[in-house]
This record gives structure tokens, sequence and C-alpha cells, in this order.
């Protein structure tokens, strides 16, 4: 009699388990949380975070709490697939949030198609992602070509840039990024006297930077994250180049000032985000990013606060956490962020938001120009 007691207690116990399990809404997320771009997606997660955060003490989506299940891509398409599959498969999410390297991205995006679950980045930008019919794929981040068109007159006519050295990390971000720049600044009379590469990782730049001052630039051009932008910024010092830099990538964020120091100082950047935006939703989200992390929100502590937002405003619009009704509301998004407004367009990219292009002054983010994404 004892024993069918325990056992009953037991059935009890692992039933009230399955109703608090039942409550959870689980949402994937992949990003580079080791190697050198793990700075930059730290910052994703951490925005990601709070977002989910701050809906759960709301009462969290259709009444039930939500948790987020983290995987490392590492930004290499193989890890990348391999945490997809984990989250779609194992996990059992319904919609991943990542994987923040296009080439990455990419990749996860044939796995999207393959389990039909939905996939939103907030933060690859190489402009064709949006062009290849994936109906699972949807995109919150700005695009290379957007930026480029937005920025370059400003570049060529006001910084006086002509003569242009072009640098980027070997990915298809870094690629599509330079050639997006490079094409719109030649149209624009611009002189493209050098175009270099480096890898993920690089901590020697020297020889690559010495090429680069005895092409005496105007302006030199880069594509690149925080731990490999903040080394290439300060061996630029040390080289003794002194052309403008400008470029695209994690400049304007907390983290590389800290690490590129005073080699900071003056650098303009075509970003989607500074947390020196006056809108009203932006001065909440720095306030509430500050009291949450101890530091300053950057550009990809927004793209998975963001990106999280409009996922769970998704499954509530589809009344469930099923992917295939996740992605028919996803369309209908009308999404108000700390920098923009977001809707998607019928390649389900997203627009509406602001971009703008800041230089470092003393360490802030001086907004010098601002414009809002289009449909187009």
């Amino acid at each position: 009699m004892r024993k069918t007691i325990l056992t009953m207690g037991l059935l009890v116990t692992l039933g009230a388990v399955g109703a608090v399990q039942a409550q959870t809404i689980k949402i994937g997320v992949i990003q580079p949380l080791t190697g050198s771009v793990a700075y930059n997606g730290e910052a994703d997660v951490n925005g990601s975070k709070l977002a989910v955060k701050e809906r759960n003490a709301r009462g969290g989506v259709l009444g039930q709490q939500v948790e987020l299940a983290i995987e490392d891509g590492e930004c290499q398409p193989s890890k990348t697939v391999n945490a997809a599959e984990k989250l779609i498969q194992k996990d059992k999410v319904p919609i991943i949030s990542g994987a923040f390297c296009s080439s990455a991205t990419i990749a996860a995006m044939s796995v999207a198609q393959k389990y039909k679950v939905p996939l939103l980045s907030g933060v690859s930008s190489k402009s064709d992602l949006t062009d290849r019919g994936n109906e699972w794929f949807f995109r919150t981040a700005e695009t290379d070509g957007l930026l480029a068109h937005a920025f370059a007159t400003i570049l060529v006519e006001q910084l006086k840039l002509k003569k242009i050295a072009y640098i980027a990390v070997n990915d298809d971000w870094g690629r599509g990024g330079m050639e997006e720049f490079s094409s719109q600044i030649e149209a624009l009379g611009g002189e493209t006297v050098q175009k270099l590469y480096f890898d993920h990782g690089t901590t020697d730049f020297y020889t690559l930077l010495t090429r680069v001052r005895a092409a005496k630039p105007d302006g030199v051009f880069v594509a690149a994250e925080t731990q490999d932008g903040s080394i290439l910024v300060k061996q630029m010092k040390e080289v003794g180049l002194e052309s403008l830099i400008f470029g695209v990538g994690s400049w304007a964020t907390a983290d590389f000032v800290n690490l590129a120091g005073s080699a900071s100082e003056g650098i303009h950047a075509a970003v989607p985000y500074a947390h020196t935006l006056q809108r009203p939703e932006n001065l909440q989200f720095v306030q509430s990013y500050q009291k949450e992390y101890g530091e300053l929100p950057g550009k990809y502590s927004v793209a998975g606060y963001n990106a999280l937002n409009i996922i769970m405003d998704a499954i509530e619009r589809a009344g469930a956490a099923d992917p295939d009704k996740i992605r028919l509301a996803l369309p209908a998004t009308d999404y108000n962020g700390p920098n923009g407004n977001f809707k998607f367009n019928e390649k389900r990219q997203a627009y509406g938001f602001d971009a703008v292009l800041v230089q470092l002054k003393n360490g802030q983010p001086d907004i010098v120009a601002q414009a809002t994404v289009t449909a187009d």
C-alpha cells in the first residue's frame, strides 16, 4: 500500500512538472559565442534576453512564459547548421533568431526551409539574402546596399574622399559590403586604389597596412567586427596611416571603443543604430539595458532586442507556437523599436527603421546623418 501511495505521489509531481513545462514557449537563438566575433554575438544574446525578460514580466506570450534555447554557431556555416538542427529536432523550437555572419545565416536558411521553421536574422546584412526566394527567411537588419546608397554621397561630397582603399574580412558579409560601397563611391567619381581581405581572428595586419599606406588613400573603408576591427585600427596608428577611416561593422559599440581606445577617435561608421538616437523608445531601451548589464547598448544589442520582440509579437498574432502559423503572422509586423518602426516587404525584408552615419568623438557616436530604410 505504501509503494502505491509513493508511486501516485511521484506521478502527481511529474504531472505538475509537465504542466509547468507546457506553459513555456521556447524560441531558438544562434549566435557566435566563441571565436573572434563572440563580443558581438553576446551583445545580441543580451538584447534578446532583455526583450524576453520584459515580455515575461508583462505576462509572456499567449499567457505563457518565453524561454530562449541558445546555441553557439561560431559564425561558421557547418556549426550553425548543427545548431539549427539541434534546436529544431531536439528542442522543438517553432522559430529561430540568428545566425549573425551572412555565410552562417545562408547555411541556416537551408535548414529552416528543409524543416519548414521560420528563421529571422536581425544582423546578417549581405544584400541578396532576401532575394533567394526562401519563404521561411525574414530579416530585420539593414542591407549593405542600403547603407552604401544612403551615405556614399556624404563620404564623397562632404568628407572629400576621392581615393579609397578597401579592407574587409574575407566572408560573404565583408566581400558584399566592400562591393556595395566601392560601386556606389565609384559612381560618384571616387577612385578605388586597393581591395584587400583578411581572415576572422587575424592579429597581424602590419604587412597589409604597409601596402595601404603606400597607396596614399584619402580614406580607408573597413568591414570588420569588434575584435578584428579594434586590432586593425590600433595597428593603423602604429604604422602612421593618417587616412580617414570609415566603414561598416561594430564601430559604434562600447566594446569596440573600449578595445580600440584612442585609435577609435574620428572613425566614421554607417550603422543601423547608435545609443545616442533621440527617440523616446530608445531612451527607455538604453536605460533598461544599462540597468540590466551595466553598459551602453550597441547595434547588436538592439538587433537581438528587436528580433525577439518581433518574433514574440508574431507568435501572439499566430495564436500558437506553430512554425507555419508564425510564418504567416510575421508579414503583418508593425513594431516600434528603439531605432524606428519595422514592417516587412514582399521579400520579407524589414523597412521603416533608421540607419545612421556616426563619427566617434571622445568614445561616443556623434550622429552625422540619418536615413530611413525604405521598402525598395
